[in-house]
């Protein structure tokens, strides 16, 4: 396996391309990244790619538009350097937000990324959790999506979660939610959100008994976090006792981190590394769980022709 697979990344997150290649016993290929002096990105990839299974390690996280011509880039780069299968590892992809027309003459922002991926040469995708399962439709290749459901799950697993419920911040995302329930032996609540503005929501009302409770919300992502605080507001005036969040992306951005520091209900907030953190983005009360040994696996099994989404009933290889 190891003469058949080359993996590059770019600027995105780096260190997760390391944790990757580790689990996988093969080296992190080199990658010259230079930019001339009217502002445009080259790119070299610097190890051989003729008929190897390449695998550019990619999220799509700030700056995005740097990382996401970086990645197309790469891709352009390994087509032309003739290689046998092109596969974007892309951990996180920020545009499956912009995943349907809302508001009149706007871009479908996921669908243009996923044909922009498509045509600089990427034969299959790799991600997580996308924001909605319709993304997975936008694109023209063969798409792996994972998810991080099981590893959020096992970071509870060992808690006492007696009188616990699991809150989903609104009716779309209540299937994932009841999945990671199901893993922990807990009941499903749920918010009634109406969207205002990219970072404004109004949650209603709690759908389901939560009054005394201790809960655990899970979401895709944390951006901004004001969504998760009216949320957790609402949960207040319903009488929780105690708050704990999972979410796959933990981006923590604009004032993300001072709203969550800012709550003293928050007993805890579990992220993956799908989004890497700086300190000043790090909340307090974070633990982060790698979703590295997922990614190295789902590469492993598609390079040995196994099933991929059995990744997720299956004993992992790595871990």
């Amino acid at each position: 396996m190891t003469d058949e697979i080359t993996v590059f990344t770019g600027s995105g997150n780096p260190e997760f391309a390391q944790r990757m290649c580790d689990l996988l016993g093969v080296e992190l290929s080199p990658t010259n990244i230079t930019r001339f002096s009217n502002d445009c990105i080259q790119v070299q990839l610097r190890a051989n790619c003729r008929r190897k299974d390449v695998y550019i390690v990619q999220p799509l996280v700030p700056p995005v538009q740097e990382n996401l011509v970086e990645l197309l880039l790469m891709l352009d780069a390994a087509r032309g350097a003739s290689a046998n299968h092109i596969t974007a590892v892309i951990p996180h992809y920020a545009y499956a937000r912009s995943d349907k027309k809302d508001a009149s003459r706007i871009s479908i922002g996921a669908k243009l990324v996923a044909d922009m991926l498509s045509a600089a040469g990427a034969t299959r995708v790799i991600t997580m959790t996308l924001h909605s399962e319709q993304v997975h439709g936008f694109f023209n290749v063969p798409v792996d999506h994972l998810t991080a459901v099981k590893e959020l799950a096992a970071a509870f697993s060992e808690d006492d979660l007696s009188d616990t419920v699991v809150v989903s911040p609104d009716f779309g995302y209540a299937k994932v939610a009841s999945e990671f329930a199901r893993r922990l032996d807990l009941p499903v609540a749920a918010g009634s959100k109406r969207r205002m503005a990219d970072d404004k929501v109004i949650i209603d009302r709690i759908v389901g008994d939560v009054e005394g409770k201790k809960v655990i919300i899970i979401d895709d992502e944390v951006a901004t976090a004001g969504s998760m605080i009216e949320l957790i507001q609402k949960l207040r005036e319903e009488g929780v006792s105690d708050i704990s969040i999972a979410t796959t992306h933990g981006l923590f951005t604009g004032k993300a981190v001072e709203r969550l520091n800012a709550e003293p209900d928050i007993a805890r907030i579990v992220s993956t590394d799908t989004v890497p953190l700086t300190a000043e983005r790090t909340p307090e009360r974070l633990q982060v769980r790698s979703v590295a040994p997922l990614f190295a696996e789902a590469v492993r099994r598609h390079n040995c022709g196994e099933s991929v989404s059995s990744l997720f009933s299956d004993e992992p290889t790595y871990g």
